[in-house]
């Protein structure tokens, strides 16, 4: 089955790891893709010129690096994105987050396999059986595994992982609203999971290697498991929780745009 792919890359504040990430791209990688679009949420560091060198000098393929106008956060992002895959007829959208924690190889497989054609949403996992991880904590492996416990008591469905840096979704699922309705912030993914089991959404996980080296954590561990619980108990709560709503911004419009772009 013959379907049009595009990549998603977000980048804030990873000057030092982006073109890292985007030397991974191999040709046989960048085959795969009809596009590379990588989204700049206003970094203010030096990533978005370290992301156009990258793409002059490693991509191939046609590649767009747009700007958000606003600080739309991680989640934000990822609208700008799936708005563009949409408003570009692409089938599929791989998210690949530009801090070079995640191997892009560790999905690949399951692509030529065509199991995102079975699947709207292949997650990948850093805890199930066959994964790797590097450089992080026992304490934040400990918590990780807490949370995806009391996620899947939740949804009824077995949560490998809550933060998916690594994940491709089918364009169809994108349509179906559910994405604009998950929070802005670093929770996106805590959110598009809740919401993606309570409407019945396919999906599933897979083992991935995970590195934390100079990666620059934008996450505050208390902060975000206060933000964690509240999330996991709006959902309890609800009598229709595949309605809930945990935009904080639907204000924006989640514009960006484009700073730099190169065809094939």
């Amino acid at each position: 089955m013959s379907d049009r792919k595009i990549l998603f890359i977000p980048i804030y504040n990873c000057e030092k790891q982006i073109s890292r990430v985007l030397q991974k791209l191999t040709t046989q990688v960048q085959e795969v893709f009809d596009e590379i679009i990588l989204v700049n949420n206003l970094s203010t560091d030096a990533s978005e010129a370290a992301a156009i060198e990258g793409c002059r000098e490693h991509i191939k393929i046609k590649a767009t690096v747009l700007r958000n106008r606003q600080n739309y956060g991680l989640g934000g992002s990822h609208k700008v994105a799936f708005k563009y895959a949409l408003k570009y007829g692409y089938d599929y959208c791989l998210v690949l987050h530009g801090d070079d924690q995640g191997e892009i190889e560790d999905i690949m497989g399951h692509l030529k396999k065509g199991e995102h054609h079975k699947y709207d949403c292949l997650l990948n996992s850093r805890f199930m059986p066959g994964s790797l991880r590097r450089g992080y904590s026992k304490v934040r492996t400990a918590g990780n595994l807490v949370f995806n416990l009391l996620f899947s008591v939740a949804t009824r469905r077995l949560q490998w992982d809550l933060g998916s840096g690594l994940c491709c979704y089918s364009c169809k699922f994108l349509l179906s609203g559910i994405p604009n309705r998950c929070s802005d912030d670093l929770t996106f993914n805590y959110t598009l999971q809740l919401l993606a089991s309570a409407n019945g959404v396919s999906q599933k996980f897979f083992p991935s290697s995970w590195v934390e080296d100079d990666q620059i954590s934008n996450v505050k561990l208390f902060r975000q498991t206060v933000q964690m619980l509240k999330i996991l108990l709006a959902y309890i709560c609800c009598l229709r929780p595949s309605s809930l709503n945990f935009s904080s911004k639907s204000k924006f419009t989640y514009d960006a745009d484009i700073v730099f772009q190169q065809s094939v």
